[in-house]
This record gives C-alpha cells, sequence and structure tokens, in this order.
C-alpha cells in the first residue's frame, strides 16, 4: 500500500473525501475548487485509497490547465499514481500524459520546464521517459540556470536506471562538454556530481586539468571534490599522494565547512605526522572560531579521535585544545578537560596546571550559573594531574584547600579526597597541609567533608605541637560543653551562658520536664548558627561551630568520628609527649567532649535519639581511653592507616589494568608483505608522501592494518533466516553501528526457474524504525543477489526484526510467500563496560527512578563465578575493587556499571548468600534513567543467569 513521494502531509482517514465530490469539483472551472479537490486526491492515494476513475477525469480537465500551482499539483499526482496494471505494463492513458510532460518540457516558462524536469528524477518506468529523452537533453542548452540545473539531474537520474546506460549512452559525454562552457556555479556542481556518479574517470581528469584553479571554486563544488578524492582514494589506495597535494591547498579555504571536510579527509587519507599536524590544526583553528556549541562539540570528538590514534601528535596541540576552556558550555568544557588529560607528559603539566589554576580563581570571582560544577571539573582535573605527576602536587594543594568551604558541597568533597591522597603520596607536603587544614577546618560546613578532614587530622598529625593544635582546634569547632543543661525550674538555664565567640549567634530552645524525685525542671539546647561569611569582616577572624552545629542537627555519625579523631590524637600523644600531665589533661578533655556526645544523644531534646552503631563507637572510645592495650593501639594507629595505603594501591592498580585493556594489541601473520622503505625509488614524491610510506610501512609491520578475529566475529553474526529446503535460501549479516543496523541479506535461487518481482518484505517491533523499504528483483535460476536494508534505533529495547520473502514465477500466476525466521536484537549490541566514581554510582543510584528486581536462580555453586558469569552475560564492568570480594564468608555484593551508545546508564547491583545446601540465592537490582534499558537488561540477566548457557 506504499508508494514513494517527495510529499509527506498528515491525512485524517476518518473523513475520507468522497470521490464524486472530488470528481465535480475537477470538472469545475473554479481554479481553487480544482486546486482542493488535486490535493485530496493525493492525500487519499498516499494513505492506500484507490480511486483509478479519476485519473481520466484529471487528464481531461486538470491536465490542459495553464495554472503553476495545478500543474505542480498534477506532477505530484502522477508521482503516487501507480502508471502500471497488474502485468507490469504502462497503462494506455500514460501516452497523454507524456505528451503533455513534453509540452511542459518545451514550455516558455522556465519554472514549469524545471518542475517538470525535477518530476522525471523521480520516475522509474523506462517506456515513459524514452520518448522525452530529447527535450530533457535540449534543456542543457537553456538560457536559464534553473532550468539546466534540474536537467542535469534528470540526466543523472535517468543515467543511474537499471537500463539508464541504453537511454542516454552519450549523457556522459554531453555533461563534460557542458562543465567546459558552465558559469553557473550550482549547475557545474550538479554536473561535476553526475561525472562523480556516472563516470568517476571523466570527473577526476576534470579535476587534475583544473588542478591550480580548485581553490577558488565555489564551496558546493570543493565538498564533491573531497568527496571524490575519498572514494577515489578508497578503491585505489596508490594514487593518494596526488590528491593529498588538493587537499592541502583546501585547508587554507575560508570556508569553514571546506576545511573541516579537508581535514576529516586529510585523516582518513594519510598516517604522515604533517598530514595529522595540518589537521590538528584546522580542527583547532575551527574550536576557537566557531560559536556554535553543537559545532564545537562535534570538533572535539574529531580530536578525541586523534588523539586514540595519533596520540603523539596532539600531544604538540594540548595548549590549543585548551583554549576551549573559555566557553562557557559546561559540556564543552568537560569534553576538552578529558581530552587534555589523556595528552598530559611531563613537559606540559606545568603549563596545563597553571591554566586550570587560573580557571579555579576566575570560578571564584565571576559568578554564574554552573561555577560550582565547572570547579568541581577542575577540581578533579587537578586531583589527576597531581596523581600522574606528583612534582605539582605542592603548587596546587594548599590553593585547592581554600575551597574546603565551598557551597557546593561536591566540590568540597573533591578538594578532601585530593588532600587525603596527596598527604600519603607527598610525605614532604605533610607538614604544611596539615598546618593548611588546621586553618581552613573553621571554614567547612559540609559534614562528609567534616569526617574526612577529621580522619587525616587523626593519622597525620604526628608531632607534639600538630597533635595539640588538632585537639585544640576540634574543642573550638565543638564550643563549650555541655551541649545542653537541665536547671531548676526559675533560675537561668546553663546553655544560655553566652559563649565567648564572636562569630556566632545562640539560639536557645526550653521545655518542661519531670526529674526523677517528682520536681519540675526546665531543660534547655542552645544551638550555634554561625553568621555567613559576607557578614565578616576581611581579617583573621576565622568561623568557628561548625562541628557543633552539625552535632545539634543530630548527625551523631559526625560525632562518633570526632570521638574517633581525638581518641588516635590522645593515643598518639602518649607516643610523643613526655608529660604525663599534659596527656591525662587532654584525654579527660575529650573524655568529657564525648560523654557530652552521649549524653545529648540520650535526651528528649531530639525527636530521635543517637543511633545504635555512632552510640557503640562512642563507647568504645571512651573504653579505649580508660584502659589501652598494645595491640590495640597499633590497630588504631597503624592498621587504620595500612588499610587506606592499600586501597590507593588497589586503586592504581585498577586504573593501570584499565590502561592495559585500552590499549590496542595488533598482530602481523609471518607471511605479510613488507616494503623496505629505504630500498624505494623516490623520485617525483614529495615529503608528505615520504612521510605517508614510512607510517604505512610501519603500521604494516606492527600489524595496525589487520583487527584480529574479525573473520570468526563476522561469522557469529551470520543468522539463517531460511531452510536449507526452501526454494529461496536467505541469510542476513547483521552490523550494529551505534543508531544504525544495517542487514546485509543474501538471497539464493535454489530453483531452475526465474523468480520475478522478489521482495525483501521486513517489518519491525519495538523502537526500530525500516528507513526503506528494498526493491523489487528478478533472479535467475540457480544465481543470488545482495540486498541491504537500514533501520534506525532510538532506544535500547529489545527490538525484532521480521518479514517474509515474496516473488513470483512464470508458471504460477499467484504470489509465493516465506516466512523469515525472526531477527532479535540484542541489548548486549548497544551497551559497553564504562567506569565511574564510586560517589557517582551512588548518587546516580539514588536518582534513577526505574528499577528492575530479578531474584537469583542459578546451578551455580559459588559466589565469585555466578559474579564473573553475569559480568560476562551482561557485557558489563565491576566497579567493586577485587580486594573487597577476597574471602570466604557466604555473603558478595558488587556494583556492576556500563553505559550504552545513547548515553544512557545502566547500574546493577548483584547482593547474594551461599546458603547451607550450597545454594545461591539473593537479588540482582537494575537501575536505568529509563525503562526500555531496565527491562531488557532485566530479561537477559533471567535468561542468562542459570548457567553456562
Amino acid at each position: 500500500m506504499e508508494r514513494s513521494c517527495s510529499l509527506l502531509i498528515h491525512f485524517d482517514k476518518a473523513t475520507p473525501a468522497i470521490a464524486n465530490e472530488i470528481k465535480q469539483a475537477l470538472e469545475s472551472n473554479d481554479v481553487d475548487a480544482k486546486i482542493d479537490a488535486m490535493k485530496k486526491a493525493i492525500l487519499m492515494i498516499l494513505n492506500g485509497e484507490s480511486i483509478p476513475q479519476l485519473f481520466i477525469t484529471i487528464i481531461r480537465y486538470v491536465l490542459p490547465s495553464e495554472d503553476h500551482i495545478i500543474q505542480r499539483l498534477l506532477l505530484l499526482y502522477l508521482e503516487t499514481l501507480k502508471k502500471t496494471d497488474s502485468t507490469g505494463r504502462m497503462l494506455p492513458e500514460m501516452i497523454l500524459v507524456i505528451q503533455n510532460l513534453r509540452n511542459n518540457l518545451q514550455h516558455p516558462n522556465e519554472y514549469i520546464r524545471g518542475v517538470c524536469l525535477r518530476f522525471l528524477c523521480r520516475v522509474a518506468e523506462p517506456e515513459l521517459i524514452e520518448p522525452l529523452v530529447p527535450s530533457i537533453s535540449g534543456n542543457l542548452e537553456h538560457r536559464h540556470p534553473f532550468v539546466r540545473r534540474n536537467a542535469v539531474l534528470a540526466l543523472m537520474s535517468i543515467y543511474s536506471l537499471p537500463h539508464g546506460e541504453q537511454l542516454l549512452d552519450h549523457a556522459p559525454e554531453l555533461i563534460q562538454q557542458l562543465l567546459l562552457s558552465e558559469l553557473d556555479a550550482s549547475v557545474k556542481r550538479n554536473a561535476f556530481l553526475m561525472l562523480f556518479n556516472c563516470a568517476q574517470f571523466k570527473a577526476v581528469d576534470y579535476v587534475f586539468s583544473n588542478i591550480d584553479r580548485v581553490p577558488d571554486w565555489d564551496e558546493q563544488m570543493q565538498m564533491v571534490v573531497l568527496e571524490l578524492i575519498r572514494k577515489v582514494c578508497k578503491t585505489n589506495k596508490d594514487e593518494k599522494g596526488k590528491y593529498i597535494k588538493i587537499i592541502i591547498s583546501l585547508l587554507n579555504s575560508p570556508l569553514t565547512a571546506v576545511t573541516y571536510e579537508c581535514a576529516n579527509t586529510l585523516m582518513s587519507l594519510s598516517s604522515a605526522p604533517t598530514a595529522i599536524r595540518a589537521a590538528a590544526n584546522t580542527y583547532c583553528q575551527l574550536l576557537l572560531s566557531q560559536s556554535d556549541n553543537n559545532v564545537k562539540l562535534i570538533v572535539l570528538d574529531r580530536l578525541n579521535e586523534l588523539k586514540s590514534l595519533h596520540r603523539e601528535v596532539m600531544v604538540e596541540m594540548i595548549m590549543d585544545v585548551l583554549r576551549a576552556l573559555s566557553s562557557p558550555s559546561l559540556d564543552i568544557r568537560r569534553k576538552t578537560i578529558d581530552i587534555v588529560l589523556d595528552l598530559i607528559t611531563p613537559k606540559t603539566v606545568d603549563e596545563v596546571v597553571l591554566v586550570l589554576k587560573k580557571e579555579v580563581v576566575k570560578t571564584q570571582s565571576v559568578e554564574l550559573e554552573k561555577n560550582g560544577e565547572y570547579r568541581q571539573m577542575l577540581i578533579q582535573g587537578i586531583h589527576s594531574c597531581a596523581i600522574k605527576f606528583p612534582e605539582v602536587a605542592s603548587t596546587v594543594v594548599l590553593l585547592l584547600m581554600d575551597f574546603l568551604g565551598d557551597n557546593n558541597v561536591a566540590s568540597a568533597k573533591d578538594v578532601i579526597v585530593f588532600v587525603r591522597e596527596i598527604i600519603e603520596t607527598n610525605p614532604k607536603l605533610r607538614v604544611s597541609i596539615i598546618m593548611r587544614l588546621l586553618d581552613t577546618f573553621y571554614q567547612i560546613r559540609a559534614a562528609r567533608v567534616c569526617s574526612c578532614a577529621l580522619w587525616i587530622l587523626g593519622e597525620y598529625c604526628l608531632s607534639f605541637p600538630e597533635v595539640e593544635s588538632g585537639i585544640e582546634t576540634i574543642k573550638q569547632c565543638l564550643g563549650e560543653l555541655p551541649f545542653f543543661t537541665v536547671s531548676e525550674e526559675g533560675e537561668a538555664p546553663n546553655a544560655l551562658k553566652s559563649s565567648q565567640q564572636v562569630n556566632s549567634i545562640t539560639v536557645s530552645s526550653r521545655r518542661p520536664v519531670i526529674l526523677a524525685d517528682g520536681t519540675y525542671a526546665t531543660q534547655s539546647a542552645a544551638i550555634e548558627t554561625t553568621l555567613s561569611p559576607q557578614t565578616l569582616v576581611q581579617g583573621s577572624l576565622a568561623l568557628v561551630g561548625n562541628l557543633r552545629s552539625l552535632i545539634l542537627s543530630g548527625d551523631f555519625f559526625l560525632g562518633a568520628v570526632v570521638a574517633c579523631t581525638l581518641t588516635k590524637l590522645v593515643l598518639r600523644l602518649e607516643d610523643v609527649q613526655e608529660l604525663k600531665t599534659e596527656v591525662n589533661k587532654l584525654s579527660t578533655e575529650a573524655l568529657l567532649i564525648m560523654v557530652s556526645m552521649l549524653q545529648l544523644g540520650q535526651s528528649s531534646y531530639f525527636p530521635h535519639p543517637i543511633d545504635n552503631d555512632s552510640y557503640d563507637r562512642i563507647v568504645l572510645c571512651i573504653r579505649l581511653l580508660c584502659n589501652t592495650g598494645d595491640e590495640i593501639r597499633k590497630i588504631w594507629l597503624q592498621s587504620c592507616r595500612g588499610s587506606f595505603v592499600k586501597m590507593l594501591a588497589d586503586k592504581q592498580f585498577r586504573e593501570t589494568e584499565e590502561i592495559k585493556a585500552k590499549a590496542q594489541i595488533s598482530h602481523v601473520q609471518p607471511d605479510d608483505l613488507i616494503d623496505f622503505y629505504h630500498l624505494k625509488s623516490r623520485k617525483g614524491m614529495s615529503q608528505l608522501e615520504l612521510e605517508d610510506e614510512v607510517q604505512d610501512d610501519l603500521k604494516r609491520a606492527t600489524g595496525g592494518f589487520t583487527k584480529d578475529g574479525d573473520d570468526v566475529n563476522k561469522l557469529n553474526l551470520i543468522l539463517q533466516l531460511t531452510g536449507f529446503s526452501d526454494p529461496v535460501y536467505a541469510e542476513a549479516y547483521v552490523t550494529v553501528h551505534h543508531y544504525d543496523i544495517v542487514l546485509d541479506v543474501t538471497i539464493i535461487n535454489r530453483t531452475k526457474l526465474t523468480l520475478q518481482n522478489l521482495c525483501l518484505e521486513l517489518q519491525t517491533m519495538g523502537d526500530l524504525k525500516l528507513v526503506e523499504h528494498p526493491q523489487n528483483y528478478s533472479l535467475a535460476p540457480r544465481s543470488s543477489k545482495q540486498i541491504k536494508a537500514n533501520i534506525k534505533v532510538s532506544s535500547t529495547e529489545t527490538g525484532v526484526i521480521f518479514g517474509n520473502i515474496v516473488y513470483e514465477t512464470s508458471n504460477v500466476l499467484e504470489r509465493n510467500v516465506i516466512v523469515l525466521n525472526d531477527i532479535h536484537i540484542d541489548i548486549m549490541d548497544y551497551i559497553s563496560p564504562a567506569s565511574c566514581a564510586d560517589v557517582a554510582f551512588r548518587t546516580m543510584w539514588a536518582e534513577f527512578e526505574w528499577e528492575n528486581k530479578v531474584a537469583v536462580n542459578t546451578i551455580i555453586e559459588d559466589e565469585k563465578e555466578f559474579l564473573d558469569h553475569i559480568i560476562k552475560s551482561t557485557n558489563m564492568k565491576c566497579l567493586t575493587p577485587p580486594s573487597a570480594l577476597d574471602g570466604e564468608c557466604g555473603f558478595l555484593a558488587a556494583n556492576l556499571y556500563a553505559k550504552s551508545v545513547f548515553g544512557e546508564d545502566a547500574l546493577v547491583n548483584v547482593s547474594i548468600e551461599k546458603e547451607a545446601n550450597s545454594k545461591i540465592t539473593g537479588f540482582i537490582r537494575i537501575r536505568s534513567k529509563t525503562q526500555g534499558i531496565a527491562l531488557s537488561l532485566g530479561d537477559k540477566i533471567t535468561v542468562k543467569q542459570k548457567g553456562s548457557s
């Protein structure tokens, strides 16, 4: 029912026009009524309605009309109309149409001629076209370029038909003569395009005969020349040297589209350092000159591709790429930083870090909407630089510590994690970091940042002055003790005695309580609210009370961290201080703080009491300070830091393994040909060609031109569509490339008969869309045919492609149908393993709304074996480090992560337990932002989890 047409308009089938009303309107003399009737007729045909009775009416009353709109609609009608009968012969009424088309091709009005020529570009019936060929060729000499331009396109369309060369055997010569005399740019472009598609050798001759004038040609013409170069060099690589000179000359074009295509062509043809350097320079210039963010993102993608193929050249361009940070777009900045971080070398790290530091300072001075996110990206970038090159850590760590009190909590977290790693890996910076942390501790406002900072103080304050300053800083941030008091009724509550801190306001809350002896009392709690930094006078005053306000807000986990830090500091003080009185004094103060926190957590002031974990932790600290053993002291002062060192080592190991996995390992066969560069004749070769030869030899010697396992992978992707006993055998080779699926279907006629009108009918289910329907073919006995079908993919939902092969034979008038096997598009083709930080994983896990919970049902009895099986089946990456999976405890929990080609995140949590009967039970939870990936991945796990299938 579908007809190909260039006009696509929505039509409501619920109210179809009556054919008689359309016929009456067409027979009238009213031009407007005829126009409306023609539109209705076209829409009805496009929606599958058959109205053959209107054809004669249209020929009688519409064909003679001189109105331009009616003539245009008539051509659209003829385009949608089926022009042949059931036997495949042209309708006899079409003779009148041919005469009308011939008249239009000789019409004095250039618009009528041009529209008619454009219509003929979409006609595929040789019987209709053959009488019009002389008139079409005559329009090549028309005075108006609009007519000549469409005449060239019509000739190209006719020449491309199956029997087009018989109808127009002299077309390439005509177009070649037209090119020599034509002055209009658009006509020249269409003429050259026809030579490019129909007579490629003539197009090449024309380019080389005008090689000096190529830089002066029109933009569209230059684009076709570049496309010709790519096509010619793909089939004949030995001739690419003479074409590269043309590309280099076009690189200096003022037209940005031409320079971009030149760089792409240069990348695809040559691997010489000079050519790659020229392409990279062009991309960097486009990156800075273009204001459109989409263009910048595309150019950055090309630079990223260039980085993976020619890293040594891109290292030289690192500062040019870094200039893209001037763009306000967060996506552009993120891509730029990612590219730069992979290109850093010991020579460039100082310059890169200096630029990143300047950008961090800018985020402080300029108030923009997404400054916090940008600052977080910069901090993470500096962190990465400092880990790779420890010598630059001293220049950045103290600057970044000023952002510990940042309003953007994520940035502050990144800073404190960076500080924690640097203080361990750079022992020389320990003292300066500790002193700066003690100075800036009052500015910290986030509980998680406070916890990490306290851990650093507890582990790395080693000398007596540092330990004493650490305890004093914690005491000042906690404020006066106790946190609340209970006084007799009528007396002023002790908590209202104003604290002697200039930067805080004490707010009290009272409530009556009944004491144990039955008397009444008033309970009050004092909460300090610290003034904002903007209200402070510039000077040496620091913000205080941050720990007090956070603990009074109910964060007893932070209270437990304070207790652990104080315990470590007191224990270390016993090792560095010989005066027992000083140690006893600080130990007593630490105990008082811990007891006050327990008293606060168990009071009725809070709606929720202290949690059991925090209570147990604080009580353990109190017991430890009262009675310390050597083994316990060793655990608290050495083992904690040892675990952190092991965690850093595991992290570095994983990063190294990822780098190794990304590295492309190429192999070459022992009998492959190697050309010796030094033994070749260099006569007539440019420097660029010589470099290209060297690079090609190196790639050939190292296996750069080979791809391991390609043949095996292709065999795995071939699907049988019909049975061996069917008269027509079909199999498909499925290629999935991001948003496209290409089906390369091989059809073999196994009979002794000629199959006519053989058609591959395909339909899709799910988020798949067939781009175009394959055309009909005639298949000779025992012959085969390759048919390609393109399918667009819009999401990761599992899709199904199904269909039939329909054909006719000369002996039987009925159409034969062979049902094809279904092709299931697997979600594994769209997702790939990816990495992300634990913080990012937890953030996404909390934000994503779609969850699919799959119960574990497997015959595998080993937990790690089951986890490995799930990882292999789902094509995901395990984020949980191997050290966390060691041991035999009967329980296992791991996080898996993958990313789809559409940018969707797939999160999986595996939680399993081994029961007494060796059976594994538990759940696999999948979370994603979209429903499709959660359901598809869940179905995949359900099918694959049982065993080694």
